[in-house]
């Protein structure tokens, strides 16, 4: 089965990185027929909630049980492949897409290996899936410990303040600095109520589509509702700009 289409999505925290990337996952499963997985691979996300999946297991779960009680490891089985068994098991499944979530570590000094454990899951699944939504962490982790290497797609979402696109400009610039080869490179200028201006990066950057995304109101109060985005009507601003965009990076085949 050929690769699918990895799509890696960061930015600072508070731009709205995991409303896009949750519209982008339900867009795409619309349009991929459950062919989609949806990687949340920031601890401090709620991609799960955006997504209506509120309890959803997480690698960091498994991981935490393996160390509690080592005893549920089979004796014929090592550590790390019954990790990775677990997780492929307990992927969590939702119409028209599955969903995997990274998690937070109790212990220590873990975090690394979580990662680790994450990126060798996302290698081995990316040929089950037409498309990986990776939702990143909030500033450069992620891409400093190149779990996304297998990146297609690169979306960096911004808002519309100078601190928002300088630091959309930094991961870009990190991203060239690890060697990390994105096929194509968007940015997302979210909450924007005014003028639409990046200041010219595109060009330097080397970014192939800008998308401005309107702020929508409606996007809070599903939030404080505890509600899926699904719910968003279908004349909502956010999401007709999400779909349009959509459609332009993935036309129909």
């Amino acid at each position: 089965m050929a690769m699918g289409d990895v799509i890696v999505i960061g930015g600072k925290g508070g731009t709205g990185k995991t409303t896009v990337s949750a519209l982008l996952v339900l867009g795409l499963a619309k349009k991929a027929q459950s062919a989609v997985l949806a990687v949340d691979a920031d601890p401090n996300s709620n991609l799960c909630d955006a997504l209506g999946l509120k309890d959803a297991g997480t690698i960091a779960d498994i991981v935490d049980e393996v160390a509690r009680k080592p005893e549920v490891v089979p004796q014929n089985m090592g550590k790390d492949a019954f990790i990775e068994y677990k997780i492929h098991s307990d992927i969590t499944e939702s119409e028209g897409f599955d969903l995997l979530v990274m998690g937070r570590p109790e212990g220590p000094g873990c975090y690394c290996y979580i990662n680790n454990v994450l990126r060798n899951c996302m290698a081995k699944l990316i040929a089950d899936y037409r498309y990986i939504v990776v939702d990143n962490e909030a500033g450069l982790e992620h891409f400093s410990r190149k779990t996304t290497r297998a990146c297609s797609e690169l979306i960096v979402v911004s808002d519309a303040t100078q601190v928002g696109l300088r630091s959309a400009k930094r991961i870009f610039e990190l991203v060239d600095e690890l060697g990390i080869s994105p096929k194509r490179r968007f940015l997302f200028v979210n909450k924007v109520e005014g003028q639409e201006d990046t200041g010219g990066m595109e060009k330097d950057c080397k970014i192939d589509k800008v998308f401005f995304i309107p702020y929508d109101p409606v996007v809070t109060e599903l939030s404080v509702k505890g509600v899926s985005l699904s719910c968003l009507p279908q004349d909502s601003a956010i999401k007709q700009a999400m779909t349009a965009a959509g459609e332009k990076i993935w036309p129909k085949n």
